[in-house]
């Protein structure tokens, strides 16, 4: 990722569009395969409305994300770079790990996870593309593995729309604009354990780095 502008605040990082490391993986040919396509597993709720002694739920943040997205002082205080994303850190609900994103057009994050963390992001300035898997990634022990059919999902995401997604949700998210800047609002409960990064080449997967807190800071 691109280091954000000095006005940004650089605590931590959001999920990069860097470059993946060089693959040390297995030929294909020795590939386990991924099972059959499955609904991604809901997000879990941990209780009633967020307090300073409560977990959010699913759907307060993806309350929290759509009213960030409305507030048009907050998207305004956010820096716009040309060449690399933006970010600033939020409050979020319950404890929760949130953040205000800027992408200058033909950028995104790159195939990744979130771990444990259940989340939703909303956009509140253009449009976003998010490319998922509907299935569950074995969570250690593996290099790479193959795909099998169906397990594609695409959606747009224009001004004003969002999504929730449960624990483990691979994703990557892209501005496929030329020309306009977009703007999202992300929030994650428990805040983000780790982050594994993936590269794909047709149906093949392959595991590239696991980042960690300490690792954006």
């Amino acid at each position: 990722m691109s280091s954000p502008r000095s006005a940004v605040p650089t605590a931590a990082a959001v999920p990069s569009a860097t470059a993946a490391v060089p693959s040390t993986t297995s030929a294909v040919s020795s590939l386990p395969s991924v099972p059959s396509p499955a609904p991604s597993p809901s997000a879990p709720v941990l209780g009633g409305s967020a307090t300073s002694s409560a977990a959010p739920t699913v759907a307060e943040l993806m309350d929290f994300v759509r009213s960030a997205a409305r507030d048009e002082a907050l998207i305004a205080s956010l820096p716009l770079d040309p060449e690399g994303r933006t970010w600033i850190r939020l409050d979020g609900p319950g404890g929760s790990e949130a953040w205000l994103i800027g992408w200058p057009p033909g950028t995104g994050t790159g195939w990744h996870d979130h771990a444990d963390s259940f989340g939703a992001f909303t956009t509140a300035v253009g449009a976003l593309k998010e490319h998922s898997l509907a299935v569950r990634l074995p969570t250690d022990g593996w290099k790479a593995l193959e795909l099998t059919d169906g397990m594609d999902r695409s959606r747009e995401l224009a001004t004003g729309q969002g999504r929730a997604f449960g624990q483990n949700h691979v994703h990557e998210v892209l501005n496929e604009s030329d020309v306009a800047h977009a703007v999202s609002v992300h929030a994650y409960y428990p805040p983000l354990p780790r982050i594994r990064r993936f590269s794909r080449t047709g149906a093949v997967l392959r595991l590239e780095q696991t980042e960690r807190p300490e690792d954006w800071q």
